[in-house]
């Protein structure tokens, strides 16, 4: 039972979830951390992740889950907007802050309540 829990697509997706928005809170730290640095680019997790794991969890096998990882990568449709040549915006990595952590918050929640019905469960108790 416990295998099975944790070798499920949707949990190994849940998991793949988890690593990007990490990920992606390391590159909006960075980001911020380099908004004054000319010629900086703003980084991001590759968008083609988030499509990639759709499809994968929709076909429901864990192994092209297992494989997929995301990576971080040049944000090539940040336009810088002053003339120093940095592409990254202060409201726009808030927003985006924002709404990682919010997702981040959702994941963790949505994995501790899983494994609380699996504690739930061994202790015999019915919920």
């Amino acid at each position: 039972m416990i295998e099975g829990l944790y070798s499920s697509s949707s949990y190994q997706g849940l998991q793949k979830m988890l690593d990007a928005t990490v990920m992606r809170h390391e590159a909006i730290a960075s980001n911020l951390a380099n908004l004054e640095t000319p010629n900086y680019k703003r980084i991001d997790v590759d968008t083609r992740f988030d499509a990639e794991l759709s499809r994968a969890i929709g076909n429901g096998n864990s192994k092209d889950i297992a494989r997929l990882e995301p990576r971080m990568v040049v944000d090539r449709t940040a336009i810088a907007a002053n003339r120093d040549g940095n592409t990254v915006q202060l409201e726009k990595e808030m927003l985006s802050l924002q709404q990682n952590s919010m997702a981040h918050r959702m994941q963790t929640q949505f994995i501790t309540g899983r494994l609380m019905k699996l504690k739930s469960a061994i202790q015999g108790k019915v919920g």
